[in-house]
């Protein structure tokens, strides 16, 4: 690593620092709150960075993950208005990021559509129709999925309670970090992945069906997104509002860049993005240190900002070769 880069790394350290330092040094007993709260919020993240994870390491943008999430939440937290059951919400909101996956990819793949218009037409279509029916949704009331406590491990000092009483949804995002990674880096189908988002033309010569392959991953990878925002409306919030994701999809993006296209990269960013969100939400709390709330909001966008833009000048970040290129095959 280059002095210049160490040099940063460095500040940005003494700044996190001077940031726990001065919150906690102030009012210590926060200290399980805001670890919880990193987790809550590094969950949801995760689970977008890893939609767009498959979606770009087979050579599709996907800046639609916002969409995905709102309208996902919204009928997850309908289905389960509806039948008082979390789980087929869950199902619900699961099989409507797969449907606006299979949309994105119709567009994207099928029509070749320009890949940032139509993760665009997914993100303008879902603010529009569910704030369209979220007057008949909002005097509905559901309730949460409650946290699991995994027997003696919950039982360990903070780090049981971040860790391991936590709902189930959360538990499933971790399960999947694992699932994922064996699945992109030792399987054949993760090969075959990376072999279509780096050189088609190549994978083509081979016998890889790519438009088929980029079809039915940017499908599945709706499925992720259609988990988080399941996890959004009944783990995280409990209910539906407008424009309730507000912006976490494109922070999933950018903790999905950050983590270089890895899900355990991707987890690790998403649990620093997490704590800023954490961080910010205590601070506004308890105004530790009478800053107005709206520059208080605005930590963890300022450091989405600030992280991707030194990003690139620690180690080395590539996009995949065949990165938002449409692919004809010959």
């Amino acid at each position: 690593m280059k002095p210049r880069q160490r040099q940063l790394l460095w500040i940005a350290a003494a700044v996190i620092v001077a940031l726990i330092w001065g919150f906690y040094s102030a009012d210590g007993p926060q200290t399980t709150a805001v670890l919880a709260g990193t987790v809550r919020a590094a969950t949801l993240l995760a689970l977008g960075a890893m939609c767009g994870m498959i979606g770009e390491r087979s050579g599709i943008v996907n800046i639609g993950i916002e969409g995905q999430f709102l309208m996902s939440a919204f009928f997850a937290f309908t289905v389960t208005s509806m039948t008082g059951s979390l789980f087929m919400g869950t199902i619900a909101g699961v099989a409507t990021g797969l449907t606006m996956g299979w949309l994105l990819a119709a567009m994207a793949v099928g029509l070749k559509v320009d890949q940032i218009i139509a993760g665009t037409v997914l993100n303008i279509a879902a603010l529009g129709l569910t704030s369209f029916f979220y007057a008949h949704g909002r005097e509905l009331g559901v309730s949460k999925y409650t946290n699991i406590d995994l027997g003696p491990l919950a039982d360990i000092p903070l780090v049981g309670t971040v860790f391991f009483s936590r709902p189930p949804i959360t538990y499933l995002t971790m399960a999947l970090l694992v699932v994922v990674h064996i699945a992109l880096f030792r399987s054949v189908w993760g090969m075959r992945t990376r072999a279509i988002g780096e050189h088609p033309g190549a994978a083509d010569t081979v016998g890889i069906d790519v438009l088929r392959l980029r079809y039915l991953n940017v499908t599945l990878a709706g499925g992720f997104a259609g988990l988080g925002g399941s996890y959004l409306a009944l783990e995280a919030v409990g209910t539906f509002s407008r424009a309730m994701s507000g912006g976490r999809g494109f922070l999933a993006l950018a903790v999905m860049i950050f983590g270089r296209r890895t899900p355990f990269g991707a987890y690790a960013a998403a649990l620093v993005f997490g704590f800023t969100t954490a961080l910010q939400n205590q601070f506004q709390l308890k105004n530790t240190f009478d800053i107005p709330p709206q520059f208080v909001g605005m930590l963890p966008f300022v450091v989405t900002i600030v992280v991707v833009a030194l990003s690139g000048l620690v180690g080395s970040m590539r996009d995949p070769a065949a990165l938002g290129q449409t692919y004809e095959k010959g």
